[in-house]
């Protein structure tokens, strides 16, 4: 059934942002659970134990959870803005920026990690924002995607 077909869908709403649900849930979890543990095992050393550490070991330990926290920041960022003007597309610490008429296409095959978008210059785009992970909500997004590409490159 074409995008545009279903029974009940009005227009999409602009700008509209999508972000991934299921990575979210996961980095907030995980960053959670990683302090949790790395605080009681601090704890648990005891005093005596801990004196024996040195500065570089602990910031050693420091930088670790830094760039552990870096690289979550960068997956829960991800996200594809729609507006009149077009697509922005940021995946980690990238951002990219296409008109309408370079979209060509708007892909989420089964089992794909994320949409993939097809623009007019033959390159392919991973779009992160919009993971096939969400299930629903991500097939959605694609619909829409696919109806605003149609609305907006005529």
């Amino acid at each position: 059934m074409p995008a545009g077909s279903e029974a009940g869908r009005g227009a999409v709403e602009l700008p509209r942002t999508w972000r991934p649900l299921g990575p979210r849930i996961v980095a907030t979890v995980l960053s959670i659970g990683m302090l949790v543990i790395l605080a009681t095992a601090w704890i648990s050393l005891g005093a005596e134990t801990r004196a024996k550490f040195t500065p570089f070991q602990i910031g050693t330990i420091v930088f670790f959870v830094i760039a552990g926290g870096v690289v979550l920041h960068a997956l829960t960022r991800s996200r594809v803005t729609a507006t009149r003007d077009g697509l922005t597309v940021v995946n980690g610490y990238r951002s990219r920026s296409f008109d309408w008429a370079e979209v060509v296409s708007v892909n989420l095959p089964p089992g794909a990690p994320w949409v993939t978008l097809d623009l007019s210059d033959g390159r392919t785009v991973s779009a992160m924002g919009i993971q096939g992970s969400d299930g629903e909500r991500s097939r959605q997004a694609v619909r829409d995607l696919r109806r605003l590409a149609d609305e907006l490159t005529r």
